[in-house]
């Protein structure tokens, strides 16, 4: 299973060290240490609290953009694989973003993918569907 370092949740979760350090502290995020003595945070638990983050509307600021591409990348945690036979819908959630990917099983389980798993979805879309949101 994954574990992180404090400084490596906060970047998946788009916040400081220091809060994260502060979530720890005040026991919203479970950690245990690692062999070098430091606190590290099971992938699984990183992941199930990145959700509750999203849907909370306690939103993760934005981090300023360095450098882009042609294509969309979303680093994230993955929260939940469903696989059947043939296929495998994975979630990621990257940030306030929650992201959906449908696979085959086979590459689902080739890249080792469980809830707690560090993840890139990668997103190139021809279409792209643009909504005005009601003026308030």
């Amino acid at each position: 299973m994954s574990t992180f370092r404090i400084s490596e949740a906060a970047t998946l979760l788009g916040v400081s060290d220091d809060t994260v350090r502060r979530w720890v502290d005040a026991g919203r995020l479970p950690t245990s240490g690692d062999p070098g003595r430091r606190r590290t945070i099971d992938g699984a638990a990183l992941a199930h609290f990145a959700e509750q983050l999203a849907s909370s509307g306690d939103r993760a600021r934005a981090t300023p953009v360095v450098s882009e591409s042609a294509r969309n990348r979303f680093i994230g945690l993955v929260t939940r694989v469903v696989r059947d036979t043939v296929m495998a819908q994975v979630e990621i959630q990257a940030g306030p973003h929650r992201v959906v990917s449908l696979m085959s099983r086979e590459a689902a389980d080739e890249l080792g993918l469980e809830p707690g798993s560090l993840a890139v979805a990668s997103v190139k879309a021809t279409n792209v569907v643009v909504e005005i949101p009601e003026a308030s």
